[in-house]
This record gives structure tokens, C-alpha cells and sequence, in this order.
């Protein structure tokens, strides 16, 4: 009996690398969906605490400058942590480590409600920030990773719209709540908005299908970080990032005691009314990320920059007709130019775009730790054209910066 000749061994099949996301896709609304709510827990239980600054004052016996800390403490320990976060999640990765810093941030800030004196509500603020910064950290690099490039500004836009409706909604809720029960029901509110989104985000958020884990590697950071800080485009952009998040945590920090005041007067809720204009910097975020993919990045960040600092000056009058257009300017330019530069690191870091991402974030909120509690001394000595005026120096550096990004040239690509 004769018998066939052994066949070859069939070769193994090749796995083609997963298509990235993009705009239109279920994958691409369920991504940003989930990044849309995760934004927007971050934000709110990040800056609810902003509008109760003065009853943090009143109830505490503390200056504007050291109530801020209660802010500061948050966002100075997220800065800290943002660079570790990254090590994390390039070991563990992205989705697990957003989903615990979002249910962990939420448990400490239903425990911050409970604390009895301003000691403990700072320690619980600042080991808030510490565990948040498992968050935005991440949130970036996995858009970064997962997304299309010709829809990153979209999707990157969409995730910042998030934080903004997030910060305009927390700051607004918390100011309501504390007319009516008190700044701890604001902030057990706040906590529970918290839960929700760690639910939303770990059962929405599609796993990581680009993400690769490695074990910290410290010679690697090293390069890497060296990389970075070398760039002078990157360098210019983190520096941007501190700048311009000083200045916006700085006006509405001080903005609720300026309208506390003669001849304004309001109440916490009115003044809450005022943190509604976070909409514009929902609708701006998305749209200057659009028309950055459409004209360009180094196109669109000065104009950005030039809206805010016409916004700075409609401040300075003491009328209300005035002072509320001038602080939806100034909201529009900010979150435009925040979606501008924030993607701009992105696709300017052809490696280690986490690591980028946390560079740029460690400035973005240690300049609102920073220039939100300096800023205070001026309050203090100089009332509102004190903080303004620190506020245009501010700005003034900013633009220089965005008109010098203009002539940046582009980064070669690395070769494999």
C-alpha cells in the first residue's frame, strides 16, 4: 500500500495590525462616548470645589489665596503623579488604570464631604489628585494610540469638550447645592457622579488594540523624557500649557469673591449662573480642533490666544453687561487653544506619546496649582485689576510662544 507523501506544514497566518478608529464608526461613538463621560467626572469632582472657595473662606477663617489651596491641592498632586501614571499604564494599561483612578477619585471625594476640619479636606484633596491623574495622563495617549490621525483633532476635541462641560456642570451644581445644603451635599453629589462614570467608562471603553505593555524601564524615561524636553516645539508647548491654565484658573477663582462684592452682590447660585459659560469652550474645543485639522495647528492656537486676551479686557469694568461677554470670550479662547496645542503633542511625539502627554499635563496643572494661588496675593492687595494684570503678563508670554510655533518645523519620523 503506497503511501502520500507528508504535506508541507502550512505557514502560520499573518495577523494584520488592527485598523485604527475612525470618525463615524460604532467603535469611534463608543470611545468617545466613554471618554465624553470620563472627561466629565474628572472635571467636575476636579473643579465643583472652585465656586465654594469663598464659603471655604467664611466657614474656615482663611484669605482667598489660602482658601485656593483646597484647588491647588488637587491639581499641584495630579501634577506630581501624571508621569508615574504613565509608567503605570504602560505596564498595566490604559482602560484599567482610568477605570480605578475614576472609582477611587470618586470614594475620596464622598470622603472629602465628611471631614471635619480644613486639614483633613486638603489631605483628602490632595490624595484625590494623586489617584485622578490615572486619568487624564492616559486618556490622551490612548486616543493618540487607538485613533485615525486625520480624526485624532476630532476625537481629541470631543474628549476635551467633556472636561469643559464637566467643569462647568460641576462648578454650577456645587454652587446650587451649597445655597441650598451646603458645600458637603455638593460634594457627596459630585462623588456619586464619580461612580457612575468609572461604571460607563469600564463597560463602554473598548480595550486598548494598539497598546503594547513594558515594564518600567528607567534608561528609557530617561531617553525618552531627554527626547522630549530637547524638542524645543514640545518644550514651547508644555510651557504654553502652564501659561495658559494659570490664567483660566486664575479668573474664576477670584471672579466669585470679585462678584460676592458691591456693587454686585450675588448669591452663590447667581454666581454659579456664570460658571454656564463653560459652553462656549464645549462648542470651541471641538470646533478649533476641526479647523486645526482643516488650516493647521500654528494657524489657529494664536488666534485663540488673541480671543482670551480681548476677553481679559471686558473684564476690567465694573458692569455686569460687560464683564459676563468677556469671560465667554475668554472661556472660548481657552478651551480653543488647549485642543490645539494639547493635539499638536500628540502628533508631534512620534514616540512615547504618554509620557508626552504627561509632560504637557504635569505644566497644564501645576501652572493652575501655581498662578491659581499666586494669583490670590494680587486679590488680595490689588482687588480684581491686580489678578487682571498678572493675567495679561500671562498671556502676553503665551502669544510670543504660539507666533513662534508658527515657524516649527516638523519632527522627522523615527525609522523602526
Amino acid at each position: 500500500m503506497s503511501h502520500c507523501a507528508p504535506c508541507p506544514a502550512s505557514p502560520a497566518p499573518h495577523r494584520a495590525t488592527p485598523a485604527r478608529l475612525l470618525a463615524g464608526s460604532a467603535a469611534y461613538r463608543r470611545t468617545g462616548w466613554a471618554l465624553f463621560c470620563a472627561g466629565f467626572a474628572t472635571f467636575a469632582m476636579l473643579y465643583g470645589v472652585q465656586p465654594l472657595l469663598p464659603l471655604f473662606s467664611a466657614e474656615f477663617g482663611l484669605s482667598a489665596a489660602r482658601a485656593s489651596t483646597v484647588l491647588s491641592a488637587g491639581t499641584l498632586s495630579m501634577a506630581a503623579m501624571l508621569i508615574p501614571a504613565s509608567l503605570l499604564a504602560d505596564r498595566f494599561g490604559r482602560k484599567p488604570l482610568m477605570v480605578g483612578a475614576l472609582l477611587i477619585g470618586a470614594l475620596l471625594t464622598l470622603a472629602a464631604a465628611l471631614t471635619a476640619g480644613f486639614g483633613g479636606l486638603l489631605l483628602t484633596r490632595a490624595l484625590f489628585g494623586m489617584v485622578l491623574a490615572g486619568l487624564p495622563a492616559v486618556a490622551m495617549a490612548y486616543l493618540s494610540e487607538e485613533v485615525e490621525p486625520a480624526s485624532l483633532g476630532k476625537a481629541l476635541g470631543l474628549y476635551i469638550s467633556g472636561n469643559a462641560l464637566g467643569g462647568m456642570s460641576g462648578r454650577y451644581l456645587a454652587a446650587v447645592l451649597a445655597d441650598v445644603a451646603g458645600w458637603r451635599m455638593a460634594l457627596a453629589v459630585l462623588g456619586g457622579m464619580g461612580l457612575l462614570a468609572a461604571v460607563v467608562v469600564w463597560q463602554r471603553l473598548p480595550a486598548s488594540r494598539h497598546f503594547h505593555a513594558e515594564r518600567a524601564n528607567l534608561r528609557r524615561l530617561w531617553q525618552h523624557s531627554r527626547a522630549h524636553l530637547g524638542d524645543s516645539g514640545l518644550r514651547s508647548l508644555f510651557l504654553l500649557a502652564f501659561l495658559l491654565m494659570g490664567c483660566f484658573v486664575s479668573l474664576y477663582n477670584y471672579l466669585g469673591y470679585r462678584l460676592l462684592q458691591i456693587p454686585f452682590s450675588l448669591s452663590q447660585s447667581q454666581i454659579g449662573l456664570v460658571f454656564l459659560l463653560y459652553v462656549v469652550g464645549i462648542w470651541s474645543s471641538a470646533w478649533a480642533g476641526n479647523l486645526a485639522d482643516r488650516l493647521g495647528r500654528r494657524n489657529v492656537l494664536w488666534l485663540m490666544m488673541a480671543v482670551m486676551a480681548a476677553g481679559l479686557l471686558l473684564t476690567l469694568p465694573q458692569s455686569l453687561w460687560l464683564i459676563v461677554p468677556g469671560v465667554a470670550l475668554f472661556t472660548f479662547g481657552f478651551f480653543g487653544a488647549h485642543s490645539v496645542a494639547s493635539s499638536w503633542v500628540g502628533r508631534r511625539a512620534h514616540q512615547a506619546r504618554a509620557l508626552a502627554s504627561a509632560f504637557y499635563l504635569t505644566a497644564y496643572y501645576a501652572g493652575s496649582s501655581l498662578m491659581g494661588t499666586l494669583s490670590g496675593l494680587l486679590w488680595e492687595s490689588h482687588q480684581w485689576p491686580g489678578v487682571a494684570a498678572i493675567l495679561a503678563l500671562l498671556l502676553a508670554a503665551a502669544l510670543a510662544l504660539a507666533l513662534r510655533l508658527r515657524h516649527l518645523q516638523p519632527l522627522p519620523v523615527p525609522q523602526p
